[in-house]
């Protein structure tokens, strides 16, 4: 037996080798290159500590059992930024995270995932505020676009604008329903100067012939409007579909309104034929442009 062995003793030599384990398992603990701060009394990372990764990243604030969990920042390299709550290494809770465009969201986050309520603010100026689930918008909702001051309120489903919602301009605003981003059915504009036009949004068909000679797929027709009336202003929300159905419907509407006057013998003098001159006008035009 060599010398160095007689004078050390097993029970030693195997506390050696288990330092030398626990050594290089905090080295090596969730890729971590340089750790500064509180242990527990198992050697792992717990409580207040700071950390730089090989991959130059950095994370400063609360861990437990050698995983971030509470409030903390986590910086990275590329220039992105997180500061908020932490689950078991993941982000989860109330949360900040900064992109390198300049974007940022600022809200809910469960299992790393933009999930609950939150406020999104785009690298174009645009920002969103509502219902997230799975990193998309999703339920409730509002998008305000920058460039024109318009503003879409209502449903989203996985990042797209589907359901009941209302499309605010600067001078008009729409209120239907939306699928897969466009709208689509009944419907009606509401203008400022006191009137609203009701109508549909149809799909157009796409020509067969027109099919068969495109060698690529063509893309979908934009849904065209249709406009059916002008009357004075109605409540209506954009659960309410009844609103929306044949004109008979919205005339028993404006009838029961006025105390049972028919809506054609309504007002009088320059009132009845202001509100005429406004109707010749709308019902020349068979589309309303959606871009503000």
């Amino acid at each position: 037996m060599a010398e160095d062995e007689k004078a050390v003793p097993q029970s030693h030599t195997a506390g050696r080798v288990e330092k030398n384990w626990l050594a290089k398992a905090l080295l090596l603990e969730e890729g971590c290159m340089e750790y500064e701060g509180d242990r527990n009394s198992e050697g792992q990372r717990h409580g207040f500590g700071k950390a730089r990764l090989p991959n130059g990243d950095t994370y400063e604030g609360e861990y437990e059992c050698g995983l971030r969990n509470g409030y903390g920042t986590y910086r990275f390299k590329n220039g992105a930024l997180y500061t908020g709550n932490y689950l078991r290494n993941e982000k989860h809770g109330k949360g900040v995270f900064f992109y390198p465009d300049g974007s940022k969201y600022a809200g809910d986050w469960v299992h790393d995932q933009k999930q609950g309520y939150g406020e999104y603010l785009y690298a174009n100026g645009d920002t969103y505020t509502g219902e997230w689930a799975n990193n998309k918008r999703h339920g409730q909702g509002t998008y305000v676009y920058k460039d024109t001051g318009s503003k879409y309120v209502g449903c989203w489903v996985n990042g797209i604008q589907d359901g009941p919602a209302e499309l605010i301009h600067l001078n008009h605003r729409f209120k239907g329903r939306f699928l897969s981003g466009k709208p689509l059915g009944h419907g009606k504009f509401i203008f400022d100067i006191g009137c609203e036009q009701r109508g549909e949004y149809k799909q157009p068909v796409q020509d067969k012939e027109e099919e068969e000679e495109e060698e690529e797929q063509p893309l979908p027709l934009e849904p065209i409007w249709k406009a059916s009336e002008i009357t004075k202003l109605t409540p209506w929300s954009p659960q309410d579909e009844e609103l929306l159905g044949p004109r008979e419907t919205a005339e028993a509407a404006v009838t029961e309104e006025d105390g049972g006057h028919p809506a054609s013998t309504t007002g009088e003098g320059d009132e009845e034929r202001g509100e005429e001159e406004v109707n010749q006008s709308q019902e020349d035009e068979e589309t309303t442009d959606l871009g503000g």
